[in-house]
């Protein structure tokens, strides 16, 4: 016997290698209207993203249930040492809640099952599952695997660029007047997941410039061992990036490449790519934070700043940023 890993289709791990890991994928549900459909199942990336590019609605996204969990506890635990449920930042997400709430519905079953916040999103999240797993097939007990999924969280770090605002806009994330800066000025937010959450840390006028500022972010990070990109850009760009990306990480073997889900991706719009890094652990950047050149990152005041120069008077206010917990 041996512990399985669960994860949540938020992690946009690629089916085949979760096939491979033994990794069980709950997916969440994103819906266009009236329609309602299980990410990875009912849709697949390429067809949500013709639809968001193409329906009049936006989609709305959601956790799944906890039955939906508690039924895959059900599943796994006969003949298993025990579950590990690692999920999407409960800073961004219900679904660790509903995780949760799915172990309770199971509690008379006789394995163990442990629900871990991951504190990250898409691919970064992917990349713990699958060293989560990995641990797992070598044989290390629930424990061990807890202990190294503990050591391995602020041990991923994660950057992205995004082609537009729009989708943010729509998603009313930010302030009605943001839907306006696709044609007032075309900035593309850089990312960092941080602290559970996805936060801007620059803007770039143009998308050569948004792919060189996240190339830049890229080679502040030291000692990786394993990359993930997760994205909705076009096949020949991607294969520009990762040969840029190859010159800055020599050394490392093949990133894993995925689709960005609907999670993110319904946010995130066309155009989207996350880089995710596993670093080296005892060499991860708060290991080595006395000795180490911090990055200058701009504020979200002066971000918002440099881009009310370029608006027209009567715009309005671009950034009031909602409260709102993310329905995902």
């Amino acid at each position: 016997m041996a512990v399985k890993i669960v994860t949540d289709s938020g992690s946009d791990i690629p089916k085949e290698v979760a096939e491979e890991l033994g990794i069980t994928i709950v997916p969440l549900y994103v819906r266009f209207g009236d329609v309602s459909y299980r990410d990875g199942v009912d849709i697949q990336p390429d067809k949500f993203f013709e639809m968001l590019k193409q329906d009049s609605v936006f989609p709305t996204t959601s956790t799944a249930s906890p039955g939906d969990f508690a039924e895959v506890y059900k599943k796994l635990c006969p003949g298993s040492d025990g579950i590990i449920s690692i999920h999407l930042s409960s800073k961004v997400s219900a679904t660790f809640e509903a995780a949760l709430r799915g172990r309770q519905l199971v509690q008379d079953m006789k394995c163990p099952i442990e629900v871990v916040d991951s504190r990250l999103v898409t691919i970064a999240l992917g990349l713990l599952g699958m060293a989560a797993a990995r641990a797992a097939q070598a044989g290390k007990d629930m424990h061990e695997v807890r202990e190294q999924i503990n050591q391995l969280i602020p041990a991923i770090q994660a950057y992205g660029v995004l082609d537009t605002l729009k989708y943010i806009a729509k998603g009313g994330r930010l302030g009605p007047a943001v839907s306006k800066l696709g044609s007032v000025l075309p900035v593309k937010p850089i990312l960092n997941i941080k602290d559970g959450v996805i936060a801007p840390v620059g803007l770039a006028r143009t998308r050569a410039k948004g792919i060189e500022s996240l190339l830049d972010r890229i080679r502040s990070v030291r000692n990786v061992e394993e990359v993930g990109i997760s994205h909705s850009t076009s096949e020949d760009e991607l294969g520009s990036f990762i040969e840029k990306l190859k010159a800055i990480l020599p050394n490392i073997k093949p990133p894993t490449i995925s689709k960005l889900g609907p999670a993110l991706g319904a946010h995130g719009g066309p155009g989207a790519i996350l880089v995710a890094m596993r670093q080296e652990l005892g060499k991860t950047d708060a290991d080595l934070g006395a000795g180490k050149k911090q990055m200058s990152l701009p504020s979200m005041q002066s971000i918002r700043d440099g881009i009310m120069q370029h608006l027209p008077k009567d715009t309005g206010h671009p950034f009031i940023y909602q409260s709102q917990a993310a329905q995902v």
